[in-house]
């Protein structure tokens, strides 16, 4: 969310108004005290709800209502240019945009660079480094969409830059909407607003559609797209179009739009949270209450919300608003790791308060006096060079900084596990030796292997084939055959990024064997037959029932020689029944039985005569992202470790799970003895154990292909 203040900033200021002829004077603009006090309703929504503060999940809706506002401004001063000189200087428009927000954003950008660089974890800071580059030019929310749409990213940190996407959304607009109005206004003359209303209603519709439809199908391109939100601004550009009749509604009427409106928008905020299908039907709500709080105001009713939003608590954090938004989210992911402390809802409040202590002062320190230099203000190119060259310098810090990430400290080197747990005599035994003398790690190992810089792109070859199906995908690409594609037997592989991240161990085995291994996995598809919630998409994944199924069907066709299931054991977003509900509310007895209801069902398609069923229990779950723990504990990876007793995801369940199996006639292979012992450590000799926070490297996957081998029912064993 960014916030255009040319209403308070620019337009009611003295030097601007009709009256004064100079070469800068702008439009003359009532300010609105409502509007101000709508600044400050939306931006402590946002900031609350980022914060954790209980019951204001659905904050996030005043992103929307700044949206609206902004359309509303930018609109009113664009047709005011018009209505007085015909024209719109595009030069003197985007002047004003970069002299505006630029100064301000800079200060932010460069500070959090060089906050993430000193205390986040180093293996974050590239990426944070392409967060500023794409936030310096206006794309970082298609970035994020883009990001956010990969299943291997969900559980990714949030970037401390991640609050930019709605200012590019903004600038995304303004991109396009100035020219659109300057070509009407050419092409139609004096008679350009019939036109304009027309197109816009009908961009505005469109726009909805759009949303509404990526929404129930791409989660994350729906809520960062600049197509899916430009609605939001349009109907903010509805009502400055409509201002001269909005402004002769009748007193009451225009009262009780104003008060319908604030409760709209706070009513959104308390309803909503993260679990709501966003933007899509549901951005109606805080929308149309912001739209009907300007619409209202419009006629100035001595009854309207300006009564509440016109105090000064209200003003004065509507003035800071911008500032707050732009320093609030960097404060709250940067100050706990600085501080060495897990973030709790009274710290993130805490921090929320110096974010706004910080605003205050930039605001005075920077963005008023970058706005109002007179220098730049005498020539809009000087504005726009202003803007470039504040632009340039993020980038060149950025790219800089990227490339020069913070070096982490290692110590001697350690024992090259794969080499010793081969050779051994015992080789689960030596294994077992080699975790228990880890758990006490001091220094990372100088030989770690894979390095932890790299290590959430220590991905197996398997994923650079297309054969893994991410959240959309249904169809595989192909036969998806490796060992030796051509083998007398097959062997597959089946079930979910947790049977994806087995491949490098089985392919190693297939080799071996000649076997030809196909490989049939998806992201966050579970192998037993539920039907489950989808957090990424907020909606039912019908594309892992439908992926699923197709793949049991195929496997049954194949007859394969043996299938190896393996699947993450924690619950996703849940279970739903047939009529999309949450099946999996009740004890903690319903939900087992449900899942491992869904497990006999996968079996039992399975089964076939001279088909061996493996099922490899979940691997346990390190509880935190190990690249990022060991980045920040580099002098002391013991403390990354996790005791074994906390490291499964429902350990009774997966108990049921295995003896269902069992009596199912499934080779069944145990998983905690080749990661734990009292606890379990994130670097075993000189391998990295998990990628992230719950997939295994490559590089210990092949080191556990031996161990592998001697559990799997080999010739019937």
């Amino acid at each position: 969310m960014s916030v255009t203040y040319d209403l308070h900033t620019e337009a009611d200021r003295p030097e601007n108004s009709v009256g004064r002829t100079t070469a800068t004077a702008r439009p003359h603009l009532k300010f609105r005290a409502d509007i101000e006090g709508m600044r400050a309703i939306a931006v402590t929504l946002v900031v609350l709800s980022h914060a954790g503060l209980s019951g204001l999940a659905g904050g996030y809706v005043g992103v929307d209502v700044f949206f609206v506002i902004s359309g509303f401004l930018i609109t009113t001063l664009l047709l005011g240019e018009l209505q007085r000189s015909g024209t719109i200087s595009l030069a003197k428009f985007y002047a004003r945009r970069a002299t505006r927000l630029l100064p301000a954003s800079t200060l932010v950008l460069l500070v959090t660079l060089a906050g993430a660089w000193l205390w986040l974890p180093a293996t974050r800071f590239k990426s944070i480094s392409l967060d500023a580059l794409y936030a310096t030019f206006y794309g970082i929310n298609w970035r994020l969409a883009s990001e956010g749409v990969q299943y291997l990213n969900a559980d990714a940190a949030p970037s401390p830059l991640q609050h930019f996407w709605s200012l590019a959304v903004e600038e995304q607009f303004y991109l396009v909407w100035p020219l659109l109005l300057l070509i009407f206004a050419l092409t139609f003359r004096s008679r350009y607003r019939k036109p304009v209303l027309i197109a816009l209603g009908l961009a505005v519709l469109a726009s909805l559609y759009v949303s509404v439809q990526v929404t129930e199908s791409s989660a994350p391109y729906a809520y960062f797209g600049a197509h899916t939100r430009a609605w939001e601004l349009g109907i903010g550009a509805l009502v400055a179009i409509g201002t001269t009749r909005l402004a002769g509604l009748p007193q009451p009427l225009a009262a009780v739009l104003t008060w319908a409106g604030l409760a709209a928008v706070v009513t959104s905020a308390l309803l909503y949270d993260d679990a709501t299908p966003f933007p899509g039907t549901a951005a109606a709500l805080p929308v149309l209450g912001a739209a009907a709080i300007i619409a209202g105001g419009c006629a100035a009713p001595r009854g309207g919300v300006a009564v509440l939003l016109g105090r000064w608590p209200f003003q004065q954090i509507g003035k800071y608003s911008y500032s707050w938004y732009l320093w609030h989210w960097p404060v709250l992911m940067i100050v706990p790791f600085a501080l060495d402390t897990e973030p709790t809802v009274g710290l993130n409040l805490s921090l929320a308060a110096i974010a706004l202590l910080l605003a205050i002062g930039s605001y005075h320190l920077v963005e008023n006096p970058g706005r109002n230099q007179p220098w730049v203000k005498r020539s809009a190119v000087r504005g726009i060079a202003v803007g470039l060259a504040l632009s340039l310098a993020v980038a060149v810090v950025a790219r800089v900084g990227g490339n020069h990430p913070p070096q982490l400290a290692k110590g001697a080197p350690a024992v090259v596990t794969a080499e010793v747990v081969a050779a051994a005599t015992d080789p689960e035994a030596e294994l077992r030796r080699i975790i228990a003398t880890s758990a006490g790690l001091g220094e990372l190992p100088s030989n770690i292997t894979p390095p932890v810089e790299r290590g959430h792109k220590d991905l197996p070859e398997y994923y650079g084939t297309d054969c893994h199906l991410d959240y959309t995908e249904v169809v595989p690409p192909g036969p998806c055959a490796f060992g030796d594609p051509a083998g007398a037997q097959t062997v597959y592989l089946l079930g979910d990024s947790h049977a994806a991240h087995w491949y490098p161990a089985m392919q190693t085995i297939a080799a071996k064997h000649g076997w030809r291994l196909v490989v049939r996995t998806k992201s966050a598809c579970q192998a037993p037959t539920v039907r489950t919630f989808a957090n990424t998409l907020k909606r039912a994944y019908t594309e892992c029932e439908q992926w699923r199924a197709a793949m049991l069907a195929e496997i049954k066709r194949a007859k394969p020689t043996m299938v190896v299931v393996s699947s993450n054991g924690n619950n996703n977003g849940g279970l739903l029944n047939a009529a999309g509900q949450f099946a999996d509310r009740g004890p903690e007895a319903q939900r087992d039985g449900l899942w491992v209801a869904g497990w006999k069902a996968t079996f039992r398609a399975l089964t076939a005569k001279g088909t061996r069923l493996v099922l490899i229990e979940d691997t346990p779950w390190p509880g935190k992202d190990t690249p990022e723990c060991l980045a920040t504990n580099s002098r002391h990876a013991s403390r990354c470790a996790r005791p074994a007793e906390d490291a499964f995801a429902f350990p009774a369940r997966q108990e049921l799970v295995s003896r269902t199996a069992r009596d199912l006639g499934v080779t069944v292979i145990p998983t905690r003895q080749w990661f734990c012992a009292d606890v379990c450590p994130q670097v075993v000799g000189n391998i990295m154990v998990w990628r992230d926070n719950s997939h295994i490297t490559t590089k210990y996957a092949q080191m556990l292909a031996p161990l592998l081998e001697a559990r799997l029912p080999i010739g019937g064993n």
